[in-house]
């Protein structure tokens, strides 16, 4: 993380600005898997009322429990397809459009949301082989939140903010 995510991170807790934050880190069980990934710091901001939680595919309607899903590059296009082959570029898609609009209408400049995910990853997200492989890149929602002046930091960051 760079000193800018750093620093916004800090006035927006300070001043109490809204922050959205991935569904999944405040342990709610809406991954892929029908798991969370609890961040009981990320929880208790959204406890204080400070933290929007956004799940950008349930935002889109993809039910949970769902296939895992990850970025391919098709004819120099980003897309998305699960691992039963099946194409959800459209959904994914979706949850980013929609997730751009809760930011906007909720004042949002940052978020922290769940690294390597096709929707929200940050900096890394798995090649599309399902083998594990990380490759350089952005999820969709992280991508369009990024595009629009938002700065996106994942939940790694914002623990070695904590130290």
């Amino acid at each position: 993380m760079n000193l800018k995510d750093f620093n916004s991170l800090n006035e927006a807790i300070d001043k109490k600005k809204p922050i959205l934050v991935s569904a999944c880190l405040v342990g709610i069980k809406c991954r892929y898997d029908e798991t969370g990934c609890l961040v009981e710091e990320l929880r208790d901001l959204t406890l204080q009322g400070q933290a929007i939680v956004v799940c950008p595919e349930v935002l889109a309607g993809l039910p949970t429990p769902r296939n895992p899903s990850e970025i391919v590059v098709v004819n120099d296009e980003r897309k998305v397809y699960n691992d039963d082959k099946s194409e959800v570029t459209d959904s994914f898609a979706l949850g980013a459009e929609i997730t751009l609009g809760v930011a906007r209408k909720s004042g949002a400049k940052i978020a922290i949301l769940k690294s390597k995910s096709p929707s929200c990853g940050c900096g890394k997200v798995y090649d599309g082989s399902f083998t594990g492989k990380l490759v350089d890149g952005d999820g969709f929602t992280t991508a369009m939140l990024k595009e629009n002046g938002l700065r996106v930091i994942t939940e790694e960051d914002f623990r070695e903010c904590l130290n």
